[in-house]
């Protein structure tokens, strides 16, 4: 389906299905990018809440696109190339590989290009296919040195910045269709001058030269933001039975981002930890249903103004899900796509706000009950480890992501009986702390079953569980988990 008739149907399509969650993210923010392009957006609050309630048009938005002069959306122009730079066309032949590279989750470590067989694949890319991956790796791309040389375009064009999201979570407010959700994403008010990165070579804007140093660049609007160009690509087409197909690439160096103002990161849930302060991060030792409570903090406290969620907020009884993706990576390879979405009714923000924060923290409560009783199992059987042993010994016994795993439902459907009008501390939050306190029961003695046999690993299971029991009924457990672990 063309980029037009996405625009066209959108209100007769559930949603974007791409083969990753971040596909289907940098296909959105093109499509927006081309709404702010073609001028067809609400100018103020006011009017975005008629356009989100009496579901406005976005016919006039595929009427633009569709009279766009064909060569500005040719995926292989000679010079002015879709998305991309034709300034590496020199270089293409000789230095071009393998289509894998384009894909971030296929490109592994961009630091370890000795061998590059892996990015080879005998079958060439369809152009589509490739066009979606291009713009994942604008939106996613990570940093470390791009296989491309110095002596190209200049020292610069070899280290690649992480791109604009590559390092936070995006959040989007979903609606029942493609259209509602461009709606709901919207922010009011028009571009001075819209501008659309078409490719590098446009000549609507200056560029960067690679030769000297860091060259970054506020966007001048919307339009500029959400097809900001974050890599220099270029694609070979190639001919095979009679139809184009991509079968080698270059990637190195794209446009860099200066610092975003908040009226650029309309949807960001912003934290503040010890060494961090800013939006939320994707993190590999936590899902981000664990972070759950920084969305609502978000929405409910709206403490950066004028932003997605204080226009939400003027909706009060609209149900929408508030769909967050990440991308975790190590160094300069990718590790995995998250995802998840939270039920989200802007009149029932605080009890969603207070129900996600007292789960987090019952959960957050029993990991450390959970890890306390592990460490009675290792002191009582093992008593005289040595102290480099001392910390995997712990792991083994600690049971507490075992109970995380299974605290996702839970946590879930604790959300959508909130978000279904029922108070809180009415009976979800108690169903939720049963089944967190069976849960941590049950991953503690999973985890005691690898104790030695014999006295000392009966004496340690005996200790282990009632140092769980201690925890789980201290004064200080929160107040719809504390109970005996055993009832």
């Amino acid at each position: 389906m063309s980029l037009v008739e996405l625009l066209r149907n959108a209100d007769r399509i559930p949603a974007l299905a791409g083969l990753t969650p971040g596909e289907n993210v940098a296909v959105f923010e093109y499509l927006t990018a081309i709404l702010y392009a073609s001028e067809h957006v609400p100018e103020s609050p006011r009017e975005w809440r008629r356009w989100v309630e009496d579901r406005e048009s976005l016919e006039p938005a595929a009427d633009w696109l569709a009279g766009e002069p064909d060569d500005r959306w040719d995926l292989f122009h000679p010079d002015r190339p879709l998305g991309q730079n034709a300034q590496l066309a020199p270089f293409l032949e000789k230095y071009g590989v393998g289509h894998a590279q384009l894909v971030i989750e296929r490109a592994g470590d961009y630091n370890q290009f000795f061998d590059k067989s892996h990015l080879h694949d005998p079958d060439p890319m369809q152009p589509d296919i490739a066009f979606r991956a291009m713009l994942t790796q604008h939106t996613y791309g990570l940093g470390g040195r791009a296989m491309a040389k110095a002596s190209w375009m200049g020292p610069q064009l070899t280290y690649q910045a992480v791109a604009r999201l590559g390092g936070r979570i995006r959040v989007i407010a979903t609606g029942q269709t493609l259209g509602d959700t461009l709606r709901l994403n919207l922010v009011p008010g028009r571009d001075r001058r819209p501008t659309f990165n078409y490719s590098w070579t446009d000549g609507r804007r200056p560029r960067r030269t690679f030769r000297s140093g860091k060259e970054p660049r506020l966007p001048d609007g919307r339009a500029d933001l959400h097809s900001f160009l974050g890599r220099s690509v270029l694609l070979r087409p190639v001919l095979v039975d009679g139809r184009v197909m991509v079968d080698r690439v270059l990637l190195a160096a794209g446009e860099l981002l200066a610092p975003l103002p908040p009226t650029y990161l309309q949807d960001a849930a912003l934290t503040r930890t010890t060494n961090y302060e800013g939006p939320l991060r994707p993190n590999a030792e936590r899902a981000i249903w664990q972070e759950a409570h920084a969305l609502y903090a978000a929405a409910a406290d709206r403490t950066k103004g004028a932003d997605l969620y204080d226009r939400l907020a003027d909706l009060p009884d609209r149900t929408v899900n508030l769909w967050a993706v990440g991308l975790i990576s190590r160094k300069s390879a990718a590790s995995k796509w998250v995802s998840d979405a939270f039920p989200y009714t802007p009149g029932l923000r605080v009890d969603l706000k207070w129900a996600s924060d007292e789960g987090s923290a019952i959960c957050e409560y029993a990991a450390k009950a959970l890890w306390a009783a592990a460490a009675t199992a290792r002191e009582a059987a093992y008593p005289s480890a040595k102290p480099k042993d001392r910390a995997p010994q712990i792991a083994r016994f600690n049971g507490a992501r075992d109970m995380w795993a299974g605290a996702a439902a839970s946590f879930h459907a604790l959300l959508d009986s909130v978000n279904a009008g029922r108070r809180p501390d009415a009976g979800p939050l108690e169903t939720f702390a049963r089944e967190i306190r069976a849960s941590t029961r049950k991953a503690l003695r999973s985890r005691l079953a690898s104790l030695p046999p014999g006295e000392r690993g009966m004496r340690a299971r005996i200790l282990s569980e009632a140092k769980l029991k201690t925890m789980l009924t201290a004064a200080k457990c929160p107040d719809h988990l504390r109970g005996d672990p055993d009832d």
